[in-house]
């Protein structure tokens, strides 16, 4: 190869740093625009330009270690007995305490712990050593807690597809466990390996069920019995009555023939107070009441045809929807139908006629839940369509003396705080939840909380009003704390409470006597004046025009 020039430099050149110096600007280049060439140029418009300012992120999955969780017992025995002595039998303990009591030995024992037993006792009547000194400050540092609740647990339905929590009962020693009735209850649903089981959830083991119940049939609404806690309630989608006990597993013990039980789903079941705590009764669409005992379920022990006629015929009764029974008031109980219409029924009266004693027309269409104040029995509480009404057994054939306002959407559901006799709860099929204080509020809830995007079909307090269980469409039960405020009685409340819904009741009853005498002044005005009468077209014309313009103030409200 021919070398034609060399360059060369010298070593310390070599790898010289750049020296930078600020100078002004100058132009190098100036190109001017050049008119013959805008005819090769496309114009485009709108154009569009995206810019992402944020950094990429990625996603990342963690599973962490889940701890498992053993449930251990102590089982105590009865013990201190001699060998020869079977504690189990009570004619040898009998005899063995009479014998020990016959020792002097025994006499002067007790004799001399007597003395011990007696100084401490006037010990500890001299001074009341758990007395609070300073109860009412602490009551008014709590009024001043703003109104908040926070989801503690989820608990899902475990099978797929997924079905409606349509039914929550509490465990009655403690709340400890919760009995969730799944069912799907849309009309003609046809999708395939629907699931018929329930279950009962540990809520401190929420991811697997502590007992599965397999009935024959899905399960609408289930019921713990408050006297004997191992017997669970169950009314079916095909009407059959069913019942558990618990300690034997998950299969039913009995349930009622098909030829004998309802004809359309059971949507209330509610166990008696009697002796025996195996009495209880269920209401369905079909229009009937029955009542049974689980001792002998082959067939209903009485019937109660929902026909507010009262001509007891099944073609003219109204459809169950809704059961309550409170045990303060053994012998009645309240029906919320299908048509909107609550039925207070008499179980002690002497026909079946007499039975349905008072008929409250309530809401437009199905009245989803109705229940009784647990401090004035007498107060209830129904919802049904865009509303929440308060009701007393006081005033016959009147309008409710409360009620919410309006919402957007529907109300599914209901109960009251067991704590506090005048907040309430209710479930919308936005998957909101209102609590309602009607001595602070009545025309905004206290707190609204948004818990799911699916409706909220079924709501249960616990016993101390503190924890919330909201069933959705989708199966899952969603577990709230509210704030200590709403689920504290304070002095006076239960007094304040009484006046309002007294003062309420005198202010309907007032209303009520009004709207009569303006019926009664109308009638003898048209007595007066038989030969004038209005034009159907006028009034036809008057009732369009008043129609269109409310549309149209409701429109610009909105």
């Amino acid at each position: 190869m021919e070398i034609k020039y060399e360059y060369s430099r010298k070593r310390s050149e070599f790898g010289r740093p750049c020296s930078f110096s600020d100078l002004l600007a100058e132009v190098t280049v100036d190109i001017p625009p050049d008119p013959s060439l805008a005819d090769d140029f496309i114009p485009q418009d709108p154009v569009d330009f995206a810019v992402q300012e944020g950094p990429v992120m990625a996603v990342h999955e963690v599973n962490t270690e889940r701890a498992q969780v053993s449930i251990q017992g102590v089982n105590h025995v009865e013990g201190g007995w001699p060998k020869h002595v079977d504690h189990k039998n009570s004619e040898l303990t009998s005899r063995y305490r009479e014998e020990v009591e016959r020792e002097e030995v025994y006499t002067k024992t007790v004799q001399r712990l007597g003395f011990v037993v007696e100084h401490y006792i006037k010990q500890n009547n001299t001074i009341d050593i758990y007395e609070e000194y300073f109860e009412e400050e602490e009551e008014e540092e709590e009024e001043e807690v703003h109104p908040s609740a926070k989801t503690i647990n989820v608990v899902r339905d475990p099978n797929r597809p997924r079905r409606m929590a349509t039914h929550l009962s509490w465990h009655p020693d403690g709340n400890r466990a919760m009995a969730v009735a799944y069912c799907s209850l849309d009309f003609q649903d046809s999708r395939k390996d629907l699931s018929f089981d329930s279950y009962i959830w540990d809520l401190e083991k929420p991811y697997t069920p502590e007992l599965t119940l397999k009935p024959s049939s899905p399960v609408v609404t289930l019921e713990y019995n408050s006297k004997d806690w191992h017997h669970l309630l169950g009314g079916c989608y095909n009407g059959q009555i069913v019942y558990w006990d618990t300690r034997k597993g998950g299969l039913p013990m009995e349930m009622t023939p098909v030829e004998f039980s309802h004809r359309d789903p059971v949507y209330g079941a509610c166990w008696l107070p009697s002796r025996t705590g195996t009495e209880c009764f269920s209401g369905s669409t079909d229009g009937q009441v029955l009542w049974w005992d689980i001792r002998k379920m082959s067939q209903p022990s009485e019937k109660l045809i929902l026909d507010i006629t009262r001509q007891d015929q099944l073609k003219e009764a109204l459809g169950a929807i809704s059961l309550d029974f409170a045990p303060v008031l053994p012998t009645k109980f309240l029906v919320g139908t299908e048509q909107g219409i609550i039925i207070s029924c008499n179980r002690d009266a002497k026909t079946p006629p007499e039975k349905i004693a008072n008929i409250f027309r309530s809401h437009i269409g199905a009245v989803y839940r109705v229940t009784r104040n647990p401090f004035f029995p007498k107060v209830f509480l129904s919802v049904g369509d865009w509303t929440a009404r308060i009701w007393t057994e006081e005033l016959m054939d009147s309008s409710s003396i409360m009620e919410t306002k309006y919402h957007t959407s529907y109300l599914l559901d209901v109960c009251w705080s067991p704590v506090k006799p005048a907040v309430f709860f209710t479930a919308r099929s936005d998957g909101t939840l209102d609590i309602w204080d009607f001595l602070f509020h009545q025309k905004e809830p206290s707190l609204s909380l948004k818990v799911s995007n699916d409706p909220l079909l079924s709501l249960c307090s616990q016993d101390n009003g503190r924890v919330i269980a909201c069933g959705t469409k989708q199966g899952s039960v969603t577990l709230l704390e509210i704030s200590t405020g709403l689920c504290t009685l304070r002095k006076n409340e239960k007094t304040l409470t009484s006046t309002m819904f007294e003062r309420e009741a005198r202010r309907e009853k007032v209303l009520q006597d009004k709207y009569k005498e303006r019926l009664l002044r109308e009638q003898e005005k048209l007595r007066a004046r038989p030969e004038e009468q209005e034009d159907p077209q006028e009034v036809f014309k008057q009732a369009r025009a008043d129609f269109i313009s409310n549309i149209k103030a409701e429109r610009r409200r909105r």
